[in-house]
């Protein structure tokens, strides 16, 4: 599949704190023409699945924290090309979504690079443990999720982008991270989350939320948009897969990029 590759024009900064750590964080995304890296000084990793040492409540690569919302951003824009370097080990919360990011690469401008080609899934690549599944094949930027509590509130729900790329930015970014009520001592107790309050993450209660959310089905947008940005870790443009996911996180979103990159024979170790 032909593509053009994109960047930014200028170089956009965002400044916080650590979503998990909360403590003070700076993040320079900056034009480039090397694919999209993430740098601490001197080191530096590439943006694929082999390169991810952590999938904890977060996905890390290398030593950055929490890159899940910023990739996801990247793969919404289409952008393929980018130097990421970051101060304080993790990426900001900022309002728990993605829309802080999209705005801000946005304001500094895209360019174009050259036009590149890349090969997509022939067959489509499944991955089921236990309840989790997902199937990534060759399409047209067909997503779904279904974020299923079983009898807990509020049950299961299903969100669908038949244009993933075309309704991202209004319909995907701006979904926020969330927890559940029951979730929060525990959260408390090993120190994560410092970065969010109750603007910037959504709480299921047992019957209803318990703060105002963007969407009626905000959870599971916003696990649409974790999954775009693990997946984006396969190095495939979002528009050129069709994806089906139920129950998935980091851990097996990312599994399933590898397994993507190794059925391409892309994966390098």
């Amino acid at each position: 599949m032909k593509f053009t590759r994109q960047t930014l024009k200028n170089e956009a900064c965002f400044e916080g704190l650590g979503l998990h750590g909360g403590q003070p964080v700076r993040v320079r995304v900056m034009p480039s023409d090397e694919g999209i890296r993430f740098r601490v000084g001197s080191q530096r990793w590439r943006a694929v699945a082999e390169e991810v040492t952590q999938t904890d409540r977060c996905t890390r690569l290398g030593d950055v924290s929490t890159i899940e919302h910023l990739m996801s951003a990247l793969a919404g824009l289409e952008v393929t090309d980018a130097e990421i370097e970051v101060e304080g080990g993790e990426m900001p919360g900022l309002d728990g979504s993605a829309q802080e990011f999209v705005s801000g690469i946005l304001a500094q401008g895209l360019t174009q690079l050259d036009d590149a080609e890349i090969e997509t899934p022939f067959k489509r690549v499944f991955l089921q443990e236990k309840d989790v599944k997902s199937a990534i094949g060759r399409g047209a930027g067909h997503w779904q999720y279904t974020y299923d509590l079983g009898e807990r509130w509020p049950g299961s729900q299903t969100f669908e982008s038949p244009d993933v790329v075309l309704e991202y930015r209004k319909e995907i970014a701006p979904a926020r991270t969330f927890a559940l009520i029951e979730e929060l001592p525990m959260i408390e107790k090993f120190g994560l989350g410092k970065g969010l309050d109750e603007n910037s993450a959504l709480v299921i209660g047992e019957v209803g939320f318990r703060n105002e959310p963007r969407f009626e089905d905000e959870p599971a947008r916003h696990k649409l948009l974790d999954l775009i940005g693990d997946l984006y870790l396969s190095g495939i443009p979002i528009r050129f897969l069709n994806v089906v996911a139920e129950r998935s996180g980091h851990a097996s979103n990312v599994r399933a990029a590898r397994n993507v990159r190794e059925s391409l024979g892309l994966l390098s170790l």
